[in-house]
């Protein structure tokens, strides 16, 4: 599965994006899909997971409450709907196909396939 993240940008802090990541080549809609980040000089870190039936969803702890994670399988997409963003939300935030219908994965090896990133710029 060919992954393609969109949707980056610069905000201010309060502000808000929303990114989409789009599958080509294969579905995912079979699988969990994941949003992670890697800020300069960081591991990268687990942000938001859905299965593929849209009915669970996973966070990682500094976003829950304002990002939001949806997919719609019939369009092949996800989107990471990211609200009250602040300056630590800065980062290259990668999807991925997770090796699971609908357990979540919260680490790089639970997932398989990676786009290529998209650059979130948040300033204070």
């Amino acid at each position: 599965v060919q992954l393609q993240a969109s949707g980056g940008g610069m905000v201010q802090a309060g502000g808000s994006l929303r990114l989409s990541c789009a599958a080509s080549g294969r579905t995912f809609s079979r699988y969990t899909v994941g949003w992670f980040r890697q800020a300069p000089g960081k591991e990268r870190e687990f942000v938001a997971g859905i299965s593929w039936t849209g009915d669970s969803t996973s966070y990682g702890d500094s976003v829950k409450g304002r990002f939001t994670i949806s997919r719609d399988n019939g369009k092949n997409t996800v989107v990471l709907q990211m609200n009250s963003l602040e300056p630590e939300d800065t980062a290259v935030y990668f999807c991925a196909v997770g090796r699971r219908a609908l357990v979540i994965g919260t680490r790089d090896r639970e997932y398989r396939d990676w786009g290529q990133g998209t650059q979130v710029t948040v300033s204070s």
